[in-house]
């Protein structure tokens, strides 16, 4: 295995050490006495040195002419200067060209994003892209790591399945050999609360889907969304862990990317200055008379879109849950409110800064015939759901859980407008390729 470069070594002023890097050319610039190589390698990018008075002139002659892309394998030493990459570079002693690249169709020219969309599994090699991923990376393990330290257990929910956990007009679906029709899932949650009912608490992260005919900045049909079931927890727990949660993944996350956040111009600051602040919880029917005042018309019982969701946020000047819904317009498993029986015990978790909902959760309804009765309203048949009925027939408890979308999340930590930058490989009603 050929050892890399660690950025991080420390090195005296006049310690030298000899390494090789293998990687790609990023870029290339300098004159006829000097060029400076930007190679890539483990998604980092590495400034060598390479001097035509040490190369020779035959050398460093294929050196000034490598192309964007090529891959190279490059020996030589490793030296500090605060103002290369890392605060090292690598002064070449020699090359060996491993592939050749030509006619590299990403330039560093302006291109469209339909270019680029076109060229996504080549555009992810670029310095904003990988800039983001690497922050996806690490807010994903942050995630993973906050509910292990938290007492949660993994529990990988399944893709295929003959339930709907939300709106069945927004469901993908495909046939199953002779059991009719399977369902890509809108949710993990279902099964989910069947296992908080085995280990008390539990969470799922991975793919989920949505068929919405949306071509909104904030919207994907493929996405990953973070869920967690916690029994004998109700609604204003629900609402601390929430809280506790996002904030404590996003400052560990913005502290681990410090210099990816600088590549993409991202001030943290304003952010963590929001995350310092209480998260606002605010009535339902509080938010429609803000929103009123505000000038809009909308009446109680309406959902609040986005535009509606920016001027609360900015109404508070941070993050803020807006709580007990109107039970017409949320999902059967959510538990009534016994202070107001037209409402249930929800909250969404509204992020400032134009990203708009990034939690969704609710304390769950716990009475067996309760379920029964909305799943008749929402004309769903209640023997397909027997088995999510059975936790309410042996030992039911009061549980409460919530969903967040991961890539709205990395879009306020990065602090970009358009969501469709926040996976690798975005999945539109417009889009199915690469």
């Amino acid at each position: 295995m050929i050892p890399s470069l660690d950025p991080s070594q420390t090195l005296s002023q006049n310690a030298t050490s000899t390494h090789s890097l293998q990687g790609w050319v990023q870029g290339l610039r300098g004159n006829n006495h000097v060029q400076f190589l930007q190679l890539r390698t483990e998604g980092k990018i590495y400034q060598v040195v390479a001097e035509k008075e040490f190369l020779g002139e035959e050398t460093f002659k294929e050196i000034k002419t490598l192309p964007q892309e090529a891959s190279l394998i490059v020996f030589g030493e490793a030296k500090e200067n605060p103002k290369a990459p890392g605060g090292q570079e690598l002064f070449l002693h020699s090359f060996t060209l491993v592939g050749e690249s030509s006619n590299y169709p990403i330039t560093p020219k302006e291109h469209g994003p339909d270019f680029l969309h076109n060229h996504r599994h080549l555009w992810l090699r670029s310095k904003r892209q990988l800039a983001i991923q690497r922050v996806r990376s690490e807010l994903s393990f942050a995630i993973r790591e906050f509910f292990r330290n938290d007492g949660y257990t993994l529990i990988d929910t399944p893709i295929l399945t003959g339930s709907i956990g939300e709106s069945a007009g927004t469901l993908f679906s495909t046939e199953y050999f002779d059991l009719g029709q399977a369902y890509l899932a809108q949710t993990g949650q279902l099964y989910l609360e069947t296992a908080a009912f085995a280990h008390s608490k539990v969470y799922c992260f991975g793919p989920t889907f949505r068929a919405e005919k949306s071509k909104t900045r904030r919207h994907l049909t493929e996405f990953w969304m973070l869920e967690a079931e916690t029994a004998f927890l109700g609604q204003d727990g629900n609402l601390d862990l929430q809280e506790r949660f996002v904030k404590t993944v996003l400052r560990v996350t913005i502290e681990r990317t410090a210099e990816d956040l600088k590549v993409l111009d991202r001030d943290p600051a304003p952010l963590l200055e929001q995350l310092a602040k209480p998260f606002p919880r605010v009535d339902y029917g509080e938010a429609i008379k803000i929103l009123q005042t505000a000038g809009e018309e909308i009446a109680w019982g309406e959902d609040i879109n986005s535009d509606r969701e920016q001027i609360l946020t900015t109404h508070f000047g941070t993050a803020i849950f807006i709580q007990n819904f109107p039970r017409a317009i949320k999902a059967f498993y959510m538990k009534q409110n016994p202070n107001d029986p037209n409402t249930v015990l929800s909250a969404d978790l509204i992020a400032p800064d134009g990203i708009g909902e990034i939690i969704g959760g609710s304390e769950r309804e716990e009475s067996f015939d309760k379920i029964v009765e909305r799943l008749q309203e929402e004309g769903l048949p209640p023997e397909d759901y027997s088995w999510y009925l059975d936790l309410r027939k042996y030992g039911s408890v009061p549980h409460a859980g919530f969903g967040m979308g991961l890539e709205r999340v990395l879009a306020w930590v990065c602090g970009l407008s358009h969501i469709r930058e926040c996976i690798p490989y975005p999945r539109m009603i417009y889009r199915l390729s690469p």
